[in-house]
């Protein structure tokens, strides 16, 4: 008997197009627009809705943005290929060679939250999350 999953042959290009000499990849594209565009979006509609402060908002987009960047790099570097960067460190930070990790991004973003809610609004963890579960899930 065979499986429709042996029906599904998934051969997407991962490139999107070339510019400048760089390939620009469908992960990289949808990764910036959630984080930078549709993401921020909905959270302000919901800091509007509960007329959170401003401040919180415009820094909370920062630990964000800080916390998923660094840790779905890191999070490639080291998940992947801890040997070669931990003997090549300065490769890390060739992010134009590609190398992100969403798990690595996740953990990055807990630990962004974890101090943004220390820091900035002294509320529990969870009433952060809780506030970007829609645009992180």
């Amino acid at each position: 008997m065979s499986s429709i999953l042996n029906t599904i042959l998934w051969d997407v290009d991962p490139a999107l197009f070339s510019f400048l000499g760089r390939e620009v990849r469908w992960y990289g594209l949808l990764f910036g627009l959630g984080l930078f565009f549709l993401g921020p979006w909905i959270v302000a509609r919901i800091w509007k809705k509960e007329q959170l402060p401003q401040n919180w908002y415009d820094k909370l987009f920062w630990y964000v943005v800080l916390g998923t960047v660094l840790g779905a790099r890191l999070g490639h570097c080291f998940f992947y290929e801890p040997l070669y960067y931990l003997a090549n460190p300065v490769e890390i930070f060739k992010v134009w060679e590609g190398g992100l990790a969403s798990h690595g991004g996740t953990l990055g973003i807990i630990i962004a939250i974890w101090i943004y809610s220390r820091k900035v609004s002294h509320k529990p963890m969870i009433w952060t999350l809780d506030r970007l579960a829609v645009p992180l899930g």
